[in-house]
């Protein structure tokens, strides 16, 4: 493949790939929020993203009943609300409604996705809670992790190929990406090690499944991903909206 087929830099990635992932050939388009919803195949793409977002929660949901260790950000959510009246879910969401004010410095722009994951995924995975009980075998609670990270990384893949933007997580992620000197890579292991230390300080569950889903997710995802991206034409930026040339 060529160098011009490759994503450029500066170009906000908003899947968990491998940072010089071939963009172009997932299909996957840098969009406005304006051209997300202009772009065709709303039916196809707000039912995949609905879906792929219940799944996420449940995954969520899946990996915690499981005990054997949570998604990094989880072990943070997981962490705080041991300590204050309010459930999983509605940590979950406040956190992520939280990191969307840090988009505003960066600059980053939400899409409908993105307020859909801050609210929805934290509610599923409530769901998921309230109907799940923790299993008493190991085998069960082996089969609980796995099935988690696995249905997860398609849930990512569901919800990413639906075209309507990034989770709030992601966004801070390829945000602090496009201005910092470091690679994605680090940006992302360095956020997900706080959160992780953070959160098991304050009682959350870091185990095996933790350090599994890290290894895991991205392989995964990549694979589930190129069948699951609905191609889309987006509409050309209008001259209100397209970005300002730099000053001489």
């Amino acid at each position: 493949m060529s160098t011009e087929q490759r994503i450029p830099d500066d170009v906000s990635v908003d899947v968990p790939l491998e940072p010089d992932a071939p963009r172009a050939v997932l299909g996957l388009q840098p969009m406005t929020p304006r051209q997300q919803l202009r772009s065709g195949r709303l039916p196809r793409r707000l039912t995949q993203l609905t879906i792929g977002l219940t799944i996420f929660g449940l995954s969520m949901a899946m990996l915690i009943r499981g005990g054997l260790g949570m998604i990094p950000w989880d072990v943070f959510h997981y962490g705080i609300a041991a300590h204050v009246p309010l459930t999983f879910g509605t940590i979950a969401i406040l956190v992520a409604l939280g990191v969307l004010l840090l988009w505003i410095p960066l600059r980053e722009m939400p899409g409908l996705g993105t307020v859909a994951n801050a609210i929805w995924v934290g509610i599923s995975a409530d769901l998921g809670l309230a109907l799940m009980s923790t299993p008493d075998s190991l085998a069960l609670k082996i089969t609980m992790m796995v099935g988690g990270i696995v249905l997860n990384a398609f849930a990512t893949a569901l919800y990413i190929g639906a075209q309507f933007g990034p989770g709030p997580r992601d966004g801070l992620m390829t945000g602090l990406a496009r201005r910092l000197p470091v690679s994605l890579r680090l940006i992302r292991t360095g956020i997900e090690v706080v959160v992780v230390v953070i959160g098991w300080l304050l009682g959350g569950v870091v185990g095996v499944g933790t350090v599994l889903f890290a290894l895991a997710i991205g392989p995964l995802t990549q694979f589930f991903l190129p069948p699951l991206v609905v191609r889309v034409t987006p509409p050309p930026l209008s001259p209100a909206s397209a970005p300002a040339p730099p000053r001489a």
